[in-house]
């Protein structure tokens, strides 16, 4: 595959085979030439997970300290007092049957939904929906709540939401480009330890295989998992 020249620029900063602390690698990132858009930082986790035994998924949520750096549009399905909360808090679409109706119609202009736990027999009419792009509420990532006001206004703060896939992978965002470095290393670690304390008590033997850390357009960094 032929790189831009960007991206060997990039590239020229990481030292192949090279095991990274957490620090030195965000140091590297704050040297990439920035592009036009913010790039977005993520963590890919390699997990010593069966991903093929349901009690081995690794779910969960977390707030960062210092927000993700991304606007997210919030769905909320909630009725009365409830609805008046997520709407103070900011949510940018709410309602009830009628909301489910339009989402059901092929309405998707959103990031994150938050339910109340009484709207969840016509919510869960949309699984077909929401399941696949990973939208469904569930009380596991505190998506549904009584307290929809305030699931979205961490949301809105900065929560973001990990889950493992079918490979054991997972991906997680920990800020953008454009943070400084101790605002990032404080992210990366509240993402490290978040996912560190949903290892599930099934699973033995090495949990972190792999770490990596990257910009959106570059190289990912490996980190070394024994110094975390």
């Amino acid at each position: 595959m032929k790189r831009s020249k960007r991206y060997q620029k990039r590239a020229s900063l990481v030292e192949e085979g090279k095991l990274y602390s957490l620090t030195e690698a965000v140091k590297i990132l704050k040297k990439v030439e920035k592009s036009k858009a913010d790039e977005t930082i993520s963590l890919s986790f390699q997990l010593g997970v069966r991903a093929e035994q349901g009690d081995e998924n690794v779910r969960g949520t977390v707030s960062l300290p210092h927000g993700s750096g991304r606007s997210l549009r919030v769905l909320c399905f909630a009725k009365g007092e409830s609805a008046r909360d997520a709407e103070t808090a900011g949510a940018d679409f709410v309602g009830a049957e009628e909301l489910v109706e339009k989402v059901k119609n092929g309405f998707l202009d959103f990031d994150v939904v938050v339910s109340h736990p009484d709207m969840m027999r016509e919510v869960s009419k949309l699984g077909r929906v929401l399941g696949p792009k990973g939208l469904m509420p569930t009380p596991k990532t505190g998506t549904v709540t009584p307290q929809v006001g305030k699931a979205v206004k961490e949301v809105k703060a900065g929560r973001i939401e990990f889950k493992s896939d079918k490979t054991a992978g997972l991906h997680a965002v920990c800020g953008k480009l454009s943070f400084g470095e101790e605002a990032l290393l404080e992210n990366a670690r509240t993402v490290i330890k978040a996912v560190k304390d949903s290892k599930p008590a099934t699973s033995k033997g090495e949990y972190f295989r792999t770490i990596h850390i990257a910009a959106t357009h570059g190289p990912g960094l490996k980190l070394n998992t024994g110094a975390l």
